[in-house]
């Protein structure tokens, strides 16, 4: 039954332990259903007037970023699971991801329920809390 349900997962990654708790669980479900999974990393712009330190902090954490995507590419591939990442630059996390899964016709987003992000919410991380506040798509929040 699960086998036609959820073809394309779609999995924030922000390197946390949370976030890589996530990918497993997609791993995990992506086995079941013969699903491929997209991974996304959020890159926050800064503003340009701290002096050339933006450029140095911009490239670290879109490094970063690319760390997380070939990881979870890797962990995808022992597992024998289709995997392709993508690295969205922006300030508001929530709706780029949502916009990034609606652009993708994802049918699930798996994500950790705290990120690395500020703890601005008890149980929930911001992002997850605002992605099942705002998104459509239906969501996995694995703690």
């Amino acid at each position: 039954m699960l086998q036609n349900r959820f073809k394309k997962l779609l999995v924030p990654l922000d390197g946390s332990l949370n976030s890589i708790r996530g990918l497993n669980e997609a791993i995990s479900l992506a086995r079941q259903c013969n699903s491929k999974i997209f991974g996304v990393h959020i890159v926050p712009i800064y503003p340009m007037n701290l002096l050339g330190v933006y450029d140095v902090y911009s490239l670290h954490l879109r490094k970063n970023g690319e760390h997380y995507i070939n990881r979870a590419k890797t962990s995808a591939a022992r597992n024998g699971i289709d995997f392709q990442g993508k690295i969205i630059r922006g300030n508001e996390t929530v709706r780029l991801i949502d916009e990034y899964a609606k652009s993708l016709k994802s049918d699930l987003i798996v994500i950790g329920s705290r990120g690395s992000g500020a703890p601005k919410e008890k149980f929930l991380g911001s992002v997850s809390l605002g992605l099942l506040s705002t998104s459509k798509i239906p969501i996995l929040v694995v703690k």
